[in-house]
């Protein structure tokens, strides 16, 4: 063998070593899932355009692959498919999202960027919530409030864009109802963070009926989409978050005020930006 077939062997292993070394790290494993969804995103916008629901779709599945490979060593024995369910819907509400801001190279490279903080600290939190299962950790609770956050984004692009859709109201409410559910028994579980989540289903079915009552009130709304996804996240935000301290026996005076001042909040919003004629 010749010098040259050496050398290029010789840096063929090493860029193998050094790539399988990076690979061994789950945090880089979450950096390059994040690279890869957070361009394959950027891409399908700016070559479907508004028509590229379905390529959502798979980028949506795509993630729950990536995150699933990223963790795998981390769930043997301890599988639950709870973990995948806002990866998905994050996904999928950012890409819907596009449809809506304007079609600026500047404006989707920022809310990409926002795509790619939130799936990674997203990331973070979902294999907080994988440990935190087995035995205590610590920064359990800061994993809570980025899931929460990041569940309230997703719900506030997600109804924006179905009430943009201006279909029936049957149609919408059903969809509301739909990933207020999903949405409702991530967050939920989140806080108990059990295997076998029955005793607590009957809270996830009343409170998404909640939702699905308030959407089909608003469907005869004089006012903007936006404005209902605000007042409808602010709702989810209101009873979702009473039920999450009730669960962990916080059910203070103090927090109690919290959430009505935000619910107050946004009703008056509601009301200001409301056209009466």
């Amino acid at each position: 063998m010749s010098r040259r077939e050496t050398s290029f062997f010789r840096k063929k292993t090493i860029q193998t070593r050094f790539v399988k070394k990076i690979l061994a790290n789950k945090r880089h494993k979450f950096v390059a899932s994040v690279i890869i969804l957070s361009l394959g995103l950027f891409l399908s916008e700016y070559f479907f355009g508004r028509s590229n629901f379905f390529v959502l779709i798979i980028l949506s599945v795509v993630v729950n692959i990536l995150f699933f490979l990223s963790i795998s060593n981390d769930i043997k024995g301890n599988f639950s498919l709870k973990i995948f369910i806002l990866p998905f819907i994050f996904t999928l509400s950012f890409g819907l999202f596009y449809s809506l801001v304007p079609a600026r190279f500047l404006t989707r490279s920022l809310i990409t960027l926002f795509y790619a903080i939130g799936l990674y600290s997203l990331f973070l939190s979902q294999n907080i919530f994988i440990v935190s299962s087995i035995r205590t950790i610590t920064l359990l609770s800061s994993a809570r409030i980025v899931s929460f956050v990041i569940t309230l984004v997703s719900y506030f692009f997600l109804s924006n864009i179905i009430f943009s859709l201006h279909i029936s109201i049957l149609p919408i409410s059903i969809m509301i109802f739909v990933f207020s559910l999903l949405l409702i028994y991530h967050s939920l579980w989140t806080h108990s963070l059990d295997k076998i989540f029955k005793d607590r289903i009957y809270w996830v079915l009343m409170l998404s009926f909640c939702l699905f009552e308030a959407s089909l009130l608003l469907s005869f709304w004089p006012t903007s989409p936006t404005v209902i996804a605000l007042f409808l996240t602010g709702f989810f935000y209101t009873i979702v978050g009473l039920t999450q301290v009730w669960f962990d026996k916080r059910l203070f005076k103090g927090v109690i005020w919290e959430y009505i001042w935000v619910a107050v909040i946004v009703f008056f919003i509601l009301i200001l930006f409301t056209s009466w004629k």
